[in-house]
């Protein structure tokens, strides 16, 4: 797997993780949160602008390649003595084969840097990545509930992996 790092001033590569991220989360979460609801999050977390704005304010994006074909995303930051994992996604036909594996591999040892031990991310409550979660050592630390506008809610659990 190729971990391709994208910055605020490439432009291209912002539009780019930004088309694969809204392909993704739209394959994923148009069935579990319905496509109006889906589209107003892509709108607000993955447009270029809302990405352009996160990687100013700290965020790592990743692009995730495999045989030089465009296979997933991710995104992360440091926060309160933890790496927080925003983004984690891989399109469909890369699940099940290991590669959430390495992507948190990565991760550990971008926290490591940080002198981090620690990563948090929230869940959808109904979100069967919670299975993946699980299986990768993540443990369930609490349940919150985010208003994110227009009546939309995020109703997630927040997860935790130490080591």
């Amino acid at each position: 797997m190729e971990f391709i790092r994208i910055t605020a001033d490439n432009g291209d590569g912002v539009a780019e993780l930004s088309r694969v991220a809204s392909e993704i989360v739209r394959e994923h979460y148009d069935p579990l949160l319905g496509p109006e609801q889906n589209t107003y999050m892509i709108n607000m977390f993955q447009s270029v602008p809302a990405i352009t704005e996160q990687l100013h304010h700290g965020y790592r994006y990743y692009l995730l390649r495999v045989d030089g074909a465009d296979a997933g995303f991710m995104g992360f930051y440091p926060r309160e003595g933890a790496m927080y994992l925003s983004k984690f996604y891989l399109y469909k036909e890369f699940r099940r084969q290991g590669h959430s594996r390495e992507m948190l591999d990565f991760l550990k040892s971008e926290s490591e840097k940080e002198g981090l031990r620690a990563i948090e991310l929230n869940v959808n409550k109904y979100n069967d990545a919670l299975l993946a979660y699980k299986a990768l050592g993540f443990g369930i630390i609490r349940a919150e509930v985010n208003d994110i506008g227009h009546g939309y809610v995020m109703d997630d659990y927040v997860c935790r992996l130490e080591w």
